[in-house]
């Protein structure tokens, strides 16, 4: 008996150093986790007033996690009220006439979640190109994309003048995307360290442009500058805050914008407001948001306030409508930030994933997601 259960012992003691041994080769090898963190190591990160003792760091002192609760974890996977029971409307972009045409309107399409496509100045900007349907290294590892059919698929995509990527968690550096559209893009923005993903797949380097916060790139007549966010980063258990995260001011003769990334509230929206505003439209994110982390994430009364810091024209609420990755019901972001702006309604622009918007004329759209919620 005493030997059996040794031998019982030896067994469960192999088999959990085989899975160990084999989870810290897949991490390593798996292409979609990105780079190492010595990979990420550069002179530009290295030199950056953003980075110390190994890390990147926020502006002001920020917490990942406030207050864990253990009922987070059940919670999170109850579905009910968190995703659109009936499939979400969505418009087909036309191919040849987004890609072929000559005309210069400065426009933006949303894909669901923080994917934006951009046409300034006769360029094609993407942004956040998350167009794949998890999240996650793994599908079993995140939450299906919810029901709706994007306005392009990636194979139909002919050709990008730029990618730009806020930071590099899972739903917004995407590895099946990038290497769809690698061929296809003629140049990737993104902030430092970033690139090292980038270059592991196989993306040359004289197509990446990595930016510190407060430095621009020009792309022709468009000028791009990373700017800071109140965020985090990381693709895997050991490397959190090792490559910068992004909000963007985009800028051109005819429309001057900004994207938020992903941010919790802090000092650096009157900063960048102060210095490069007003904005016509900014794109802020809305969603996935919980008080237990709520530096990291606004909640939608503080995306109003965000936009009144930066000196915004009109929002854009970004970072919903595609994925459950918090507690929240699916159309409470969208709902909450309505109430919050009742005394300005217009100031909210609410099209349909896939609907262009004409940046000099926006106009105003219907509360579609409202069919949803009464079937």
């Amino acid at each position: 008996m005493k030997r059996i259960f040794k031998m019982t012992l030896y067994i469960l003691a192999s088999l959990f150093v085989i899975a160990a041994l084999f989870t810290v080769l897949f991490l390593n090898l798996a292409p979609q986790f990105g780079a190492s963190k010595k990979n990420k190591l550069t002179e530009r990160v290295l030199a950056s007033n953003n980075h110390n003792g190994g890390l990147f760091h926020n502006i002001e002192e920020t917490s990942v996690m406030l207050d864990f609760k253990w009922s987070t974890m059940k919670e999170f996977f109850r579905s009910e009220g968190k995703e659109p029971k009936a499939t979400i409307p969505s418009k087909l972009l036309d191919t040849h006439k987004v890609f072929s045409s000559t005309d210069s309107t400065p426009r933006f399409t949303w894909f669901g979640h923080s994917a934006l496509l951009l046409e300034l100045s006769g360029k094609k900007i993407f942004i956040d190109p998350m167009l794949t349907d998890v999240p996650a290294p793994l599908p079993f590892l995140g939450p299906k994309r919810f029901d709706y059919t994007l306005p392009l698929e990636l194979d139909s995509i002919p050709y990008l003048d730029a990618i730009l990527i806020s930071h590099d968690h899972y739903d917004h550096l995407d590895f099946k995307s990038i290497m769809a559209l690698k061929e296809k893009t003629k140049v990737f923005i993104v902030p430092l360290g970033v690139d090292a993903h980038l270059r592991k797949w196989n993306i040359e380097p004289g197509k990446i442009i990595e930016l510190d916060w407060w430095k621009s790139a020009s792309i022709d007549d468009v000028t791009i500058v990373a700017a800071p966010a109140r965020h985090f980063s990381g693709r895997s258990i050991s490397d959190r805050n090792t490559t910068l995260w992004s909000s963007f001011v985009i800028q051109t003769k005819h429309a001057n914008l900004y994207f938020s990334g992903d941010s919790g509230y802090g000092e650096h929206f009157k900063q960048i407001g102060d210095k490069y505003g007003p904005f016509d439209i900014c794109f802020l994110e809305c969603g996935q948001y919980n008080e237990q982390w709520a530096e990291i994430h606004m909640m939608p009364e503080e995306v109003v306030l965000a936009n009144n810091d930066l000196q915004g024209n009109r929002i854009f609420p970004i970072h919903w409508s595609a994925f459950k990755l918090s507690l929240h019901g699916w159309t409470e972001p969208i709902d909450r930030l309505i109430t919050s702006v009742a005394e300005k309604p217009d100031i909210v622009l609410t099209p349909q994933i896939g609907e262009s918007v004409v940046i000099s004329e926006p106009g105003n759209y219907h509360p579609w997601w409202k069919e949803l919620q009464s079937r």
